[in-house]
């Protein structure tokens, strides 16, 4: 049985110098191990700190692996910025980024507070008869010009910004670049996750992730483990080969597992389409519920019965008490994506039908403005993570990447400090502690025990003492997935 000795090493909250003895994956022991035990290898920790391995609980992993090729929009504060930022990249060099096809591709805009709106006659006016697909901060909207109207069937759209399932088929449609390249591109980025101690991920991409995650690590990415979701287009599919949430897939070490289902039933905040009680200020209604009740009730039924959990993504307050209602008439497990404005009297709901808040605490630092503009009066119960856990309920913590990155120090910063670039904190009575904020991006663990697998961080500092600024730059000196090295500096 292959084994390793982490020699010289701290736990979270305590000076005591500690060796970690892992056999065949798992821990067998935590204090004193003797020096002349065999091991078939020993590393020195050097009085760092181990935590448990850290998982990002909802990401889109094949995105977030193409962003870094696309332009970066984020910070661009208007339309007509927006297009600037266009043109320039059209005329330099690097318009390349985007090789896969003549289609160029911006990522990364929020244009909720925008002075001026978004149009295909901006974009037409830097973009001429190239394909031009910009990809919202949320994903819920693409803005486009009107060659890309024209390639991707939206001929005559009066606008130019897609919204939902709109959006959704552009971007599906602009996946085309060859499986060798996407998986080189994939490989990538989960190294880049192991190194800031990922060990595991749930791939809510809106593909069919079985075929794709299966030949991925059949040619040696093995730097994470993956749940996978499944989408309503390929519950069937899905049902048919009778996968069930938390089996391991065949062949491919252990690493590969079914996720939840996954179901959309609402927008987001910065498209102004998460299904709310109360209307939007600018008069455009409540916003957006894409799956009726009954429709919604008949796919998780389905899904539960074949024995997978269902996720269900909804944001705003009506949206999650539908989704709320849609559990406690089934009566199945599962969990709600995003739970980012909840009704007082639906966060003990949660708890008592034990539901599972995925919450995504850095979009509270990237949308306090939006919220505090399109839910006045409200936002003390948007991201209410500690009202959350006072109610009992257990949370998971995510990225959503690439709405935002692919890095849990950065979203347990948020979790914690509800802050960011030196702004006063957001609503800080909804913060969590440290500790609180580990268990829910490990499994919920905030530190190793005997008898874990060994999936471990080891950290420069430690992350229950450490500043919140200090907690967002974290840096990682090795990742240990099952007893093997996926990152190592030490």
């Amino acid at each position: 049985m292959p084994s390793l000795i982490l020699r010289s090493a701290r736990l979270p909250g305590s000076d005591d110098i500690v060796d970690v003895q892992i056999v065949d994956g798992v821990i067998t022991r935590i204090g004193y191990v003797d020096p002349t035990e065999k091991s078939d290898r020993t590393v020195q920790v050097g009085e760092r700190w181990i935590i448990p391995g850290l998982w990002d609980n909802h990401v889109h992993f094949t995105q977030w692996a193409q962003t870094t090729r696309r332009l970066d929009l984020s910070r661009a504060a208007s339309a007509a910025e927006t297009a600037v930022l266009v043109g320039e990249r059209m005329l330099s060099a690097s318009v390349a980024e985007d090789s896969r096809t003549d289609t160029f591709v911006g990522t990364g805009f929020r244009d909720g507070l925008w002075p001026d709106q978004p149009s295909c006659t901006v974009l037409d006016a830097v973009s001429g008869e190239t394909p031009v697909v910009l990809v919202s901060g949320d994903l819920h909207s693409c803005w486009v010009n009107s060659a890309a109207l024209l390639r991707y069937g939206f001929a005559g759209h009066p606008t130019g910004l897609l919204r939902e399932e709109e959006a959704f088929e552009v971007v599906r449609a602009l996946d085309t670049v060859s499986d060798a390249v996407t998986d080189t591109w994939v490989q990538e980025a989960a190294r880049a996750a192991a190194a800031r101690g990922v060990v595991g991920v749930v791939d809510l991409e809106m593909t069919w992730n079985l075929d794709a995650w299966t030949r991925r690590m059949a040619a040696g990415t093995d730097s994470l483990r993956v749940k996978f979701g499944i989408y309503s287009q390929h519950l069937d599919r899905a049902i048919a080969l009778g996968l069930r949430t938390g089996d391991v897939v065949p062949d491919t070490g252990g690493l590969l597992q079914v996720g939840p289902f996954k179901v959309i039933t609402d927008g987001s905040l910065n498209t102004r389409t998460a299904y709310c009680f109360d209307d939007y200020p600018n008069g455009s209604g409540h916003g957006l519920l894409t799956v009726p009740q009954n429709e919604l009730l008949e796919r998780m039924l389905a899904a539960a019965r074949a024995g997978l959990t269902p996720a269900v993504h909804a944001i705003g307050d009506h949206a999650n008490r539908l989704a709320l209602d849609a559990f406690e008439a089934i009566g199945c497990a599962g969990g709600i994506e995003h739970a980012q404005l909840l009704a007082d009297e639906d966060i003990a709901r949660f708890a008592r039908l034990g539901i599972v808040a995925s919450v995504q605490p850095e979009h509270a630092m990237d949308d306090r403005d939006v919220a505090d503009h399109y839910w006045a009066g409200r936002t003390d119960r948007a991201f209410p993570l500690a009202s959350l856990l006072r109610a009992g309920v257990t949370l998971a913590l995510g990225s959503d990447a690439p709405v935002a990155p692919l890095d849990p120090w950065i979203t347990l910063a948020a979790a914690v400090g509800r802050s960011r670039d030196g702004r006063e904190p957001w609503h800080p009575e909804q913060s969590i502690s440290r500790q609180a904020g580990l268990a829910a991006s490990a499994q919920g663990r905030h530190r190793i025990a005997v008898g874990d697998v060994a999936d471990l961080a080891v950290c420069e500092i430690d992350p229950l003492t450490a500043s919140v600024a200090d907690v967002r730059r974290m840096p990682v000196a090795a990742t240990v997935l099952a007893g093997r090295f996926t990152h190592n500096t030490l």
